[in-house]
């Protein structure tokens, strides 16, 4: 056995990873340059153009072009996960993750291929680029994978200095600035099990190079830290919060001092010296009268390679840890060098046995280095740009030679086994792969490999192990691989033990491994007649006879020459190919087929009424209606299993034949074959089941092929009636083999021949298939069931009347059970398929999802909320309004009640969906009503229609339409009791969190913060947001109301359907949401304000408004707190500078309402469609409201509210609201200024001649007056003069005669009447 170069992956597409990260070297831009290049005539050419030798050939132009693009792997940092599943190509600031795959290649067989899983920038800092990365595969700490890997971490270094952590993924996990120059080189160490007892155990550790220092991070401090931080991103992504704390990393920082330049280095781990070494140390360092310790320290080693010297020997003493992201580092001068001034270092590569290192230099060397001793102990010649790596191999103990006359320590096979190192170099230049022995061995094995590949050596395995969890699994770890970008495939290199041992040994061991890979061979029964039966060209015939004439031949041989497994390997096969034949003949002979039975003949067969038949047909119509679409169809009735397939499919032991394992359309395949032509009534039932029962099936067998052949093929038995009586002739002739029904069976024991029947029925997601095939099963039940009863009477009493017994059973209980829950079920499937047609209506991503397929299986782990949680999930599919959902309630309770009361269903709909669909939904949904009365009470299903859009709000919270849908759901609850513990779930799960974020984030701004902000700190857009805020102030509206109207009522009584009583799995939402404390009202009520404000703010773009602002000290400190908590709340007199904000915010709010009125007619349609919720907000009185709970006066508020209307010129709206204040005269005498504004425009700023002549037989103090009125102030200065006449005569009305402006007002009106005559 030879050294050999195995590959053992595959790139799916690395020319799109090469585009992405190089895009100057795509297929298309050197060919690009070249046409640019290239002169228009050959008059722009100039005469150079005629020199044909410096013209280069087009093939030779176009292979140079080919080798540059080749060669961008080169420019690329590289990293593989040691356990193959990662791999990280990066090139300046971006980076493509590779995930491994296992998919089957064009040859059919499988092979691991690596596709891209994340590309994109990883550079945060301005002109960043990647420097070196690393992927780490992290142990897992679960009990059943202890040692396993659980997840790999991508460690990036940057030339900024940074140091940052990603999961497969992408995610950042951590970043951290250890130091502020580039990083040259990160390595890693992880644990490994000291192979002799006086080696020192070495601790995990990340290793960051930098120009003049070296970081150090502490393994275990790394792994809880990047365990933590991937469990915060976790649960940030899960609400919507991306502040991540990371938390602090444990390092050491040392200062590398003595040495021109670093490039590279090695971490060697903690080493102790002799007691020799130590005094020699300390002498070298101290000199003849150093003080020697009594204990030798324990020193960490680094060797460095660069310039001066060049390889550097530091030692490091344990020092204290630091804790902060940038320190100090402390100082560390190198113990000792190789000095060549000349000489420079490019890399190093540490052995796995931390004892040699291998060096490469600008000379186009390689240099072995004894670590332990400081000294170069061999080296290579003529390795220009190499790239070193190292194989660790394992001598196999059953592969020691063991001779009597070798009297060696190592010739007892007892012995531990040996390891081998091999250095293996990359010389690109020459594209040769070598693998040496060391430290004085020749040469072993040389490849050729090409001139553009990468070697990778990670030089690690799995963090997180300790000596107990790294002995239970071993970790399949790579040592060394070779990447080439040219054949797109991924080698590791294979060294047998042997090419360590001398010469004269390792013949020996070579011959030995020759040996015993013979014996495999010769010990390996390989038969022939295996291959020619799983040939697919071979007819039957020709099997059959092939197989016959073999065993005959073995038949007539001596019995101690004939191999007994081969003897009955053919007679295995020669039975199943018998089988096959005559399963074949039965399906291609047709019988004659009889008459379709009538519908009266298969209700008698299934035992039931003629209403409950028909009931049954409907229910089967609109299920085979509403499940048009396509559906997963197995093999056609038409396909003809092969042969080859057959002999696969089964396995014969002894007399029986069994199914192998398969999957699950092979099992419908193999079904298909025995039963498709029987249950069409196409082929003899009666001839094939004794066929296969002659064949040596068992009939569990047999009814778990025929379930899974009707349970598949639901489509197709829908279309044939027949069927179900072909299934019920069948099911009686398998229920009368033997062994199909115990002997021991009676009528009050649960049979397992029925009970695998109803598993089978109950796992089914083919509803329909699984409800007929379970009233056959109770019919053939109940027909063995009479039958037996029948006998027993026969001899109990002779003669006497049976026929009005009945026989009772606990199968037949069971199978009544089933029946009701398939058919709760069936309906319930019906409801999900069924659709309203949109065609205007936005649909988002989330609501295209398809809903998966019920069971009753699934039901019933659903729990008692399973059922809403199901209908729920189905109305937010459709997206239809809540109250479609009251509709079908009323329309229920109507029918029940033999009411003529009608609803209107158009006001239900926002869309004008097509009147056919809502009647098919409406009568499907009263259908669900029925059959689950209390599952799907109205208020459940809100409730759950209600939990469902917030979470799907919570995945994309852009969607603010699902969170008012939500809400609308929330209000559409009864019940007080479940709408206050909804509500309050939904204010702690989903909403406070990301209000703190909004509230801190805009007091900060101090106005409502541009979009870009709302996304970075509150995950969603400037108009999502403004929605979010309405929405908060809804929920909390919604809760204070619900926790008034609960001392009134009752909390409701859950029940469940008897049929369903047996339901297991998470609690109800209703249940959960009846188990939540009572709020405490005050604090809602302070927290609905606080939401109210914040809304005004981002609906009105109010600027230079801190929301915070408004409360004191106590009242800050008692937002988003535990509303069923008692917290310290404002209480009496506010501070008058509080109040005074409080006032101007009140006004600004006012004035914003105003003026949106004003404008409303122009942008009602996009102010509909953004705020769909502000159809019943009235602003003013909402700002009146909020005036009496901030303490200041409602009546400035409502002033101010008729003021503005009056400067808008909305004098018709003004008169309404002038009737709501309290003090008219102070508002008269307001208004007396604001018509003074309008008559000062009228007469002084037109300047027209009537009015400058009116103007001058004005008294003097009213034209005094009217001269320093400003006519800016007014928002609407176009109103007509009577409409201001109006004005001034309502407020004379309000103006006491006493009062100081009142002659201005006589003056004021007599000037008005004039303008107007």
């Amino acid at each position: 056995m030879s050294c050999a170069l195995v590959p053992f992956g595959r790139f799916q597409d690395l020319e799109a990873a090469r585009d992405f990260l190089c895009p100057h070297r795509r297929q298309g831009s050197a060919a690009a340059g070249r046409e640019s290049g290239k002169p228009t005539n050959w008059e722009d050419g100039g005469w150079g153009a005629w020199d044909e030798a410096e013209l280069p050939e087009p093939e030779e132009e176009e292979s140079t072009s080919k080798n540059q693009r080749n060669y961008w792997l080169q420019d690329c940092v590289l990293s593989l996960s040691p356990t193959n599943d990662l791999m990280v190509i990066a090139n300046e600031q971006k980076a493509v993750f590779l995930v491994s795959k296992w998919k089957q290649s064009d040859k059919g067989k499988e092979e691991m291929q690596y596709a891209v899983g994340w590309s994109g920038c990883l550079s945060v800092e301005e002109g960043e680029c990647v420097s070196s990365v690393l992927c780490i595969p992290l142990a897992s700490q679960k009990r059943s994978s202890t040692g396993r890997p659980d997840w790999t971490c991508i460690v990036v270094g940057f030339t900024s200095g940074y140091v940052r952590f990603y999961t497969e993924s992408g995610v950042l996990l951590l970043a951290q600035l250890l130091n502020e120059d580039p990083v040259l080189q990160l390595k890693c160490r992880t644990y490994e099990i000291p192979r002799h007892p006086g080696v020192t155990e070495q601790n995990e550790e990340l290793s960051i190079l930098y120009p003049a220092a070296i970081v150090t991070i502490d393994g275990f401090s790394l792994f809880q830290s990047l365990r933590a931080c991937r469990n915060q991103v976790a649960r940030a992504a899960a609400s919507g919060n991306e502040n991540v704390q990371p938390p602090p990393l444990a390092y050491k920082k040392w200062g590398l001092q003595d040495v021109d330049t670093i490039v590279d280095h090695a971490s060697v781990g903690i080493m102790t010296l002799s007691p020799f070494d130590q005094m020699k140390t300390a002498s070298n360092i101290g000199g003849y009268n150093a003080a020697i310790k009594n204990s030798p320290p324990a020193m960490s080693q680094y060797v460095t390679v660069g310039s001066n010297p060049f390889t550097g020997f530091f030692f490091a003493l344990e020092v204290c840890t630091s804790w902060l992201t940038l320190e100090p580092a402390t100082p560390l001068a190198v113990r000792f060098g190789i000095p060549d001034s000349r000489r420079h270092g490019e890399k190093i590569c540490l052995s796995p046995c931390n004892t040699l290192a291998a060096v490469t230099d600008d000379f186009g060397r390689v240099i072995l280095l004894d670590v332990t001793r400081g000294l170069a102990i061999r080296m290579w010649k003529g390795y220009r740009d190499a790239e070193v790596g190292w194989i660790q191999t394992v001598e196999d103990l059953h592969e020691r030679e063991t001779e009597k006359i070798d009297y060696s320590p190592f010739g007892n096979a007892q012995c531990p086994s040996r390891v081998a190192q091999f250095l293996v170099i990359y010389a690109p230049r020459r594209g040769i792969l070598e693998v040496w022995s060391t430290q004085q061995g020749p040469r072993v094995g040389a490849f050729n490999v090409g001139k553009h590949c990468r070697l990778l050596y990670p030089g690690y395995k799995i963090m997180g192990l300790n000596n107990v969890t790294s002995q239970g699994w071993q970790p399949q770890t790579y040592q060394i691989c070779l990447v080439d970008p040219v054949s797109g495939s991924v080698k590791t290199v294979h060294v047998p033990f042997h090419f360590a041992l001398s010469d004269k040994k390792s013949e020996r061991a070579k011959d030995m491994h020759l040996v015993k890979k013979l014996n495999a061979l010769l010990k390996a029964k390989t038969s022939d007649l295996g291959s020619i039966l799983t040939s697919e060209r071979v007819p039957l015939s020709s099997l059959t006879n092939i197989t016959q004439t073999l065993m005959d031949n073995l038949e007539k041989q001596e019995l101690e020459c004939v191999d007994e497994g081969l003897l009955q390997f053919c007679a295995n096969k020669l039975k199943l190919l018998h089988l096959y034949e005559i399963v074949s003949k039965l399906n291609s002979q047709s019988i004659q087929e009889d008459t379709t039975p009538s519908d009266n003949d298969l209700a008698k067969l299934l035992r039931l009424e003629e209403k409950d038949f028909h009931r049954l047909q409907t229910l089967l119509e609109k299920y085979k209606k509403e499940n048009a679409q396509t559906a997963v169809q197995f093999a056609d009735e038409d396909d003809v299993l092969s042969v080859k397939m057959f002999l696969e499919y089964l396995e014969c032991e002894k007399d029986a034949i069994n199914v192998k394992n398969m999957e699950d359309n092979e099992c419908v395949t193999l079904g298909s074959f025995f039963f498709w032509k029987c249950l069409c009534g196409e082929s003899s039932t009666e001839e094939m089941c004794h066929a296969l029962e002659s064949a040596g099936f068992s009939p569990q067998i047999l009814l778990s092929l025929l379930l899974n052949l009707w349970l598949s093929r639901e489509k197709d038995i829908l279309e044939k009636p027949d069927s179900t009586s072909c299934l019920h002739t069948m099911l009686s002739l398998l229920s009368k083999m033997k062994v199909a029904i115990d002997e021991s069976w009676d009528t009050q024991s649960v049979s397992p021949w029925w009970q695998q029947m109803r598993t089978a029925c109950i796992q089914s997601e083919n509803n329909a298939a699984a409800l007929l095939s379970a009233y056959v099963g109770h019919s053939v039940t109940a027909q063995i069931i009479d039958s037996v009863t029948e006998k027993k009477f026969s001899q109990i009493v002779v003669g006497s009347d049976t026929e009005s017994w009945e026989a009772l059973s606990l199968d037949a209980e069971y199978w009544k059970l089933l029946l009701k829950q398939l058919e709760d079920c069936l309906i319930l499937q019906t409801l999900l398929h069924s659709k309203v047609s949109k065609k205007t209506m936005r649909v988002s991503s989330l609501q295209s999802e398809p809903l998966g397929r019920l069971s009753v299986k699934k039901l019933l782990e659903g729990g008692k909320g399973g059922i809403a949680d199901t209908v729920a999930k189905w109305v937010f599919k459709q997206g239809f309004n809540p109250l479609v959902l009251n509709l079908a309630q009323h329309r229920n309770n109507t029918d029940n009640t033999e009411e003529s009361e009608e609803m209107p269903t158009n006001i239900f709909l926002e869309e004008p969906e097509i009147d056919e669909d809502l009647e098919t939904i409406l009568e499907l949904l009263q259908l669900a009503y029925q059959q689950f009365p209390c599952s799907l009470e109205v208020d459940v299903l809100h409730a759950h229609c209600c939990w469902e859009y917030v979470v799907q709000w919570n995945k994309d919270p852009e969607e603010a339409c699902f969170l008012i849908r939500s809400i609308d759901h929330l209000r559409c609850i009864i019940n007080a009791h479940v709408q206050h513990g909804i509500a309050l779930m939904m204010w702690n799960t989903f909403i406070v969190k990301r209000l703190s974020s909004a509230t801190y984030l805009m007091d900060k701004v101090g106005k409502a913060p541009k979009d870009r902000l709302c996304r970075r700190d509150v995950g969603m857009s400037d108009t999502a947001m403004t929605a979010f805020l309405g929405c908060c102030s809804d929920l909390l509206q919604t809760l204070l109301e619900a926790d008034v109207s609960s001392d009134e009522m009752q909390a409701p009584v859950l029940d469940t359907e008897d049929a369903w009583m047996s339901v297991e799995g998470p609690v109800s939402i209703v249940e959960l949401a009846l188990e939540q404390k009572r709020i405490h009202y005050p604090l809602v009520e302070h927290q609905f304000v606080l939401c109210t404000v914040l809304y005004a703010i981002m609906r009105f773009s109010l600027k230079s408004v801190k929301p915070l602002s408004l409360f004191d000290s106590k009242g800050k400190n008692a937002f988003f707190k535990d509303l069923t908590s008692i917290q310290l709340l404002p209480s009496g007199d506010m501070d008058p500078n509080v109040l005074s904000i409080r006032q101007q915010f009140l006004l600004k709010v006012v004035s914003a309402a105003v003026q949106m009125l004003c404008s409303q007619k122009a942008k009602e349609a996009s102010e509909e469609e953004l705020f769909p919720f502000e159809k019943a907000r009235n602003w003013p009185t909402l700002a009146v409201d909020l005036a009496q709970y901030l303490q200041i006066s409602e009546d400035v508020v409502k002033m101010h509210y008729v003021c503005e209307l009056y400067s808008y010129g909305m004098d018709h709206l003004g008169e309404e609201a002038f009737l709501q204040v309290s003090d008219k005269e102070v508002l008269a005498s307001q208004l007396l200024i604001l018509a003074g504004q309008r008559l000062a425009f009228a007469l002084l700023q037109i300047q027209t001649k009537e009015g400058m002549e009116l103007f001058a037989r004005l008294p003097p103090t009213l034209c005094t007056w009217l001269k320093a009125m400003d006519p800016q102030e007014l928002q609407n200065v176009q109103v007509p003069i009577a409409t201001t006449a109006k004005l001034v005569n309502r407020v004379i009305e309000h103006l006491p005669e006493n009062h100081g402006q009142y002659s201005l007002a006589l003056n004021l009106i007599e000037a008005v009447e004039a303008i107007s005559s």
